[in-house]
């Protein structure tokens, strides 16, 4: 086995030889299938699996996000390729991270880090060698890069083939681009947070607002709320609804706030979907806000 600069083994707590893709490039081609191939022809006893490839197009914050919401439910040692490359043949970097829990992550060094960064922790970066890891003769490629870079090194590594120390050389955690993440917090007798991402397949908001702001401002289920959403400043939609714990504590078709999986605060339609109801959006120019009436 490899020997670590660092003092670890190569693919240490990578028992499993797990590798999971993210990327925005849907299905509708051979991209992601091509991406397979690649990881196969490296080690085919690596299992593969996918995040989702169905990330809005460019959508480098919703990558983010996605990486956020999924990466600490996998085993220690797990490594996720995320391809959301705007950039993919530029001057941006190519870079491989380790997580404070012990996720790896081979990414485009563009914000797709973001909230790994901000609420998980990241304990080491390295700029990724492209010369060096890279598909063999894939050296005239610079368009597919999560092909011929990314899978290629996210198999190697999976694989115990390579040491995380051996990508390329370690770089400043703090030079890591990063995109902007707005806090939420208690204003004027309101808590006032983003709306950061869609519950795309039921249109439910999932807010940056945690839990703890509710307890903060004294709401407890079964409270009715005011709910406010803005787009840029102009408002949207403005309604009471219930706190409650389930969709169920409101009525088919009604809106309820609850406590989503990432305990964070969400809004929905029982049954239905508030995003496509409402014509509600989610990024930096969303925002919410919310007060006990």
């Amino acid at each position: 086995m490899l020997e670590a600069k660092d003092g670890r083994n190569a693919g240490e707590d990578q028992g499993n030889k797990l590798l999971v893709l993210q990327s925005d490039f849907g299905r509708s081609d051979g991209a992601v299938c091509a991406m397979y191939g690649v990881a196969n022809s490296v080690d085919p006893s690596v299992r593969i699996f996918d995040l989702t490839h169905d990330i809005p197009q460019y959508d480098i914050w919703e990558a983010s996000y996605r990486l956020y919401q999924t990466i600490s439910y996998w085993p220690k040692g797990t490594v996720f390729v995320s391809v959301v490359d705007p950039g993919v043949g530029s001057e941006r970097r190519s870079v491989a991270v380790r997580t404070a829990a012990g996720h790896y992550v081979i990414t485009p060094d563009n914000g797709t880090l973001t909230h790994l960064k901000k609420f998980i922790g990241i304990e080491a970066a390295r700029m990724i060698d492209e010369r060096a890891n890279r598909r063999p003769d894939s050296e005239y490629s610079y368009t597919f890069h999560g092909r011929d870079i990314y899978a290629y090194t996210g198999a190697r590594l999976a694989a115990r083939q390579i040491a995380f120390a051996q990508l390329g050389p370690a770089v400043a955690i703090d030079s890591l681009v990063e995109l902007p993440v707005a806090e939420a917090c208690i204003k004027d007798g309101r808590i006032v947070g983003n709306i950061d991402v869609l519950d795309i397949r039921f249109g439910n908001l999932w807010t940056n607002i945690h839990r703890r702001l509710l307890k903060d401002a004294g709401i407890h289920y079964g409270d009715r709320l005011e709910v406010a959403i803005y787009h840029r400043v102009r408002e949207v939609y403005k309604e009471t609804m219930t706190f409650g714990r389930t969709f169920s504590d409101t009525r088919v078709g009604e809106p309820i706030v609850y406590v989503n999986s990432l305990d964070n605060v969400g809004v929905a339609i029982n049954q239905g979907s508030f995003a496509d109801a409402n014509g509600i959006g989610n990024g930096k120019d969303w925002r919410i806000s919310i007060c006990k009436i």
